[in-house]
């Protein structure tokens, strides 16, 4: 199947919105999409989508959409569509705002800003924490999804290490799990790696740690050839071509150095026992230990003149060790636990805050015709290929590789269907190999085939 049969428009078969006052009253909007935007990202608490549509009227009892319903807002909305692959993406969102484009006396068009029904229910007083929670972090962020957000959607939570008792005191769920987020220690990781991260895709919730979601198998290949023939420029093994490509390969060694990416100094004082520890760790150990799991060759080698002969840091964090808060059990189960730490800092903190700034060190934009099959979080491989390279290595070395889908955006309009991603990952230099389904060795011979 060519690229340019899978970037045709894509079908739109369901986009109904539903009446507030009337559940049987509902719209169906296919006919008048004029342009349709579905987001995905890793940093986002909800997927989004912005639909613009002409009102010609006479959708309703012979009025518009929006008298007829009316449409106010919050109203249900189901969108379901299919790609040139047969890939289908369905949801369930609700209306969060509408926006008048453009008015006349025959039509009206109308921009629809649709959110899941967690974003609006998250800002409900009856969804505020105001209980305590003990226990394992991930058991906690079960409760939350669906105690307080009341979600019926799949939630994909990884499992925790580490345990964390805490007060709601009235919070905001989002803003907890995202707190906790920053708290948490994925199994095996422990003195090596923190940090997860929190979003929504179609597919339901995710809780995943960033070192699973870059040990994630990859779901597809790219590749990027500026070929014009006949075939679309694929070579085998691959799944579909880049049809437009940008790299962000901007390196600011003095922020990351500012924000601790590499090496951190931690000093934490137990007012308890007037205990003063400073603990000193760089990013280098931890892959050594096998404690993070990089989607590139490695990290960054810097200057010899910038290495010092013991340890060095570049981000101190100061830390009030909480011993003996909120211990759990009974009273004299309490009183047996008055010197145990609650937020294990010396294994979480520094950590988390090496794995975030790792998280964006080599970025990559890139458009393909749509695929609805992809998500926010998916791991996929990328070969950017050059008719000028040497014959015996047609591959970028550096900036090929595995990435994951930071940021994921399906466009469809009657111009055709594309999907933009921003790739993201820890680490430089190319590893793995593009497909699972011939032999490694076969790279570079795919490539002197397609070129000649």
């Amino acid at each position: 199947m060519s690229e340019a049969f899978k970037s045709q428009p894509a079908t739109i078969s369901k986009a109904d919105v539903v009446s507030n006052s009337d559940t049987e009253k509902n719209a169906s909007l296919v006919n008048g999409i004029i342009r349709l935007t579905y987001f995905e990202s890793i940093l986002q608490d909800s997927i989004k989508a912005s639909i613009v549509f002409s009102d010609a009227g006479n959708a309703i009892e012979g009025k518009s959409v929006v008298e007829g319903l009316p449409l106010v807002g919050t109203e249900d909305f189901k969108l379901e569509m299919k790609d040139n692959n047969d890939e289908k993406l369905k949801v369930n969102m609700v209306v969060n705002s509408m926006t008048p484009l453009y008015e006349d006396g025959s039509k009206n068009v109308i921009n629809l800003s649709l959110v899941s029904e967690e974003f609006l229910r998250n800002e409900m007083g009856e969804s505020r924490l105001r209980s305590r929670f003990n226990g394992n972090i991930s058991d906690n962020i079960e409760k939350i999804f669906k105690d307080r957000l009341k979600t019926k959607k799949p939630l994909d939570i990884e499992r925790t290490s580490n345990d964390y008792n805490f007060l709601g005191n009235g919070r905001k769920p989002y803003y907890m799990l995202n707190l906790l987020s920053k708290q948490s220690i994925p199994e095996g990781g422990e003195d090596g790696s923190a940090g997860f991260l929190f979003f929504e895709t179609a597919d339901g919730y995710q809780f995943k740690s960033i070192d699973k979601l870059f040990d994630k198998e990859q779901k597809k290949s790219y590749v990027f050839n500026n070929s014009t023939d006949a075939k679309e420029g694929i070579p085998a093994g691959y799944d579909g071509k880049i049809l437009q490509h940008q790299a962000d390969s901007s390196i600011n060694v003095q922020s990351k150095m500012n924000m601790g990416a590499y090496k951190t100094k931690l000093v934490m004082f137990d007012p308890y026992n007037c205990k003063y520890v400073v603990d000193e760790k760089t990013a280098d150990e931890a892959v050594e230990k096998k404690k993070v799991k990089l989607a590139g060759k490695g990290l960054p080698v810097f200057n010899e003149k910038f290495k010092t002969p013991t340890k060095d840091f570049t981000r101190t964090t100061f830390m009030m060790i909480d011993s003996g808060t909120l211990p759990s059990g009974a009273t004299e189960e309490q009183i047996k636990e008055n010197q145990k730490d609650n937020f294990k800092a010396a294994q979480t903190l520094n950590q988390a805050i090496r794995r975030y700034n790792q998280l964006f060190s080599s970025m990559m934009q890139i458009t393909i015709a749509g695929d609805f099959s992809l998500h926010a979080g998916d791991v996929i491989f990328v070969d950017i290929f050059s008719v000028q390279a040497e014959k015996n290595d047609t591959v970028n070395r550096e900036s090929g590789g595995l990435y994951i889908i930071a940021d994921l955006c399906h466009y469809l309009s009657s111009e055709g269907t594309y999907t933009k991603l921003n790739l993201a990952r820890d680490s430089f230099g190319r590893k793995g190999n593009h497909s699972t389904k011939t032999d490694s060795n076969s790279i570079a011979d795919s490539a002197r085939q397609q070129y000649g």
